[in-house]
């Protein structure tokens, strides 16, 4: 199967080319100020959080560029930074407007859940507070269906930028071949899948055990330690240390996987 069959050239790459993890561990430094500041400052953690999110949207189109065409270079030798910058900078607009169609159609199901949630409490205060069996069966099964849809789009579209970088292609032609790469390579993709979902959420609980060290609800009550400055900087290098690793790794497994079932990429 293609998806254990690119672990190896992954780990690999990623071996011979450490920098990979330089990168990614600074990417992901552009969290620790929101991390820090919820702890002691809310209110200006969440501008923070909203001025980040701004600064996010414009770096990682650059970023996700960047990390595909050093992905892809390390796979078969050595890379550097001039490579990222080389691969941000060219593929920086058509990578942009795709995240920002992505972006669309996420507002969109959101609109659309949002909607279900509504039918399903006027359901409520239709029955005059009592639960209609008729309404949860819809509500369910509008719910059930709008998940696999959305699983269906974000399954399908996981390599468009792959497709923009390494072969090329414009923003709707790079959406078009990631949907005929995985419904020509269905069962690689589900393993490729669930690797990389075991592996989100191992940075999850990472992020998760970080953000516990800064929650202004640690005290004398709580199970955890106090907030200290030692607790503060284990807790960065542990989310730093895992977010450089997962991102780094993401990229060098998520290109070996794309070259190997891709059957439109360059000779």
């Amino acid at each position: 199967m293609s998806a254990l069959h690119s672990l190896r050239p992954a780990v690999g790459g990623l071996v011979r080319n450490p920098i990979l993890l330089v990168i990614t561990g600074v990417f992901a430094l552009f969290q620790v100020p929101q991390l820090v500041l919820q702890s002691q400052y809310p209110l200006l953690s969440t501008v923070v959080s909203l001025l980040m999110t701004g600064v996010l949207i414009v770096l990682l189109p650059f970023y996700q560029g960047g990390i595909i065409g050093m992905s892809n270079e390390a796979l078969t030798g050595t890379t550097r930074i001039s490579s990222m910058i080389e691969a941000g900078k060219s593929n920086y607009v058509a990578l942009l407007l795709a995240y920002l169609v992505i972006l669309a159609a996420n507002i969109v199901f959101g609109i659309v859940a949002a909607a279900v949630a509504i039918g399903g409490g006027l359901g409520f205060l239709v029955g005059e507070g009592q639960p209609s069996m008729a309404v949860l069966a819809v509500v369910g099964l509008l719910g059930l269906g709008l998940v696999l849809v959305y699983l269906l789009f974000i399954i399908g579209i996981q390599f468009y930028a792959h497709a923009i970088v390494l072969n090329n292609t414009e923003v709707i032609d790079g959406f078009k071949q990631s949907v005929r790469l995985v419904r020509q390579n269905k069962l690689s993709v589900i393993g490729y899948t669930i690797l990389m979902f075991l592996g989100g959420a191992v940075l999850g609980l990472g992020s998760g055990a970080a953000s516990l060290v800064f929650s202004p609800d640690l005290g004398v009550d709580s199970a955890l330690p106090e907030f200290s400055l030692p607790l503060v900087i284990l807790g960065l290098i542990l989310y730093i240390g895992i977010a450089a690793v997962f991102g780094a790794f993401y990229g060098m497994y998520s290109v070996s996987f794309y070259q190997s079932v891709n059957v439109d990429r360059p000779l």
